[in-house]
């Protein structure tokens, strides 16, 4: 098992209901899959650095989980099926980058 981290942009367009529909699409798909989910943010609607599909904006979700190694090929292929998907980004997570993720958790927590 490995530590991954994902972002993923959401088309700006969809609705309220439309985007949880989505995140939870990908949860399940990884839950089924064997995965731990670890944390999963909601980074809110936020202005692209430069447009994607003519949109200057979307919604960032970030999932981090873990999971056997060969589930993130078949985990990117949903994504690319996903029209409501913008963009997307898979990272594996050393040790340095989980020690990392667990303090800007445990700093976010103390900010809300």
């Amino acid at each position: 098992m490995y530590h991954y981290e994902t972002v993923f942009i959401l088309n700006p367009v969809l609705s309220e209901e439309q985007i949880k529909e989505t995140v939870q699409k990908f949860e399940d798909f990884l839950v089924s899959k064997g995965a731990k989910m670890v944390s999963k943010e909601n980074w809110g609607l936020k202005k692209l650095a430069y447009p994607i599909q003519h949109k200057k904006s979307g919604f960032y979700h970030l999932f981090e989980f873990t999971v056997d190694g060969e589930v993130i090929g078949d985990f990117e292929t949903e994504f690319r099926r996903d029209e409501r998907i913008m963009r997307f980004l898979t990272v594996k997570l050393d040790k340095h980058a989980v020690a990392w993720a667990e303090k800007r958790r445990t700093r976010n927590k103390q900010k809300a």
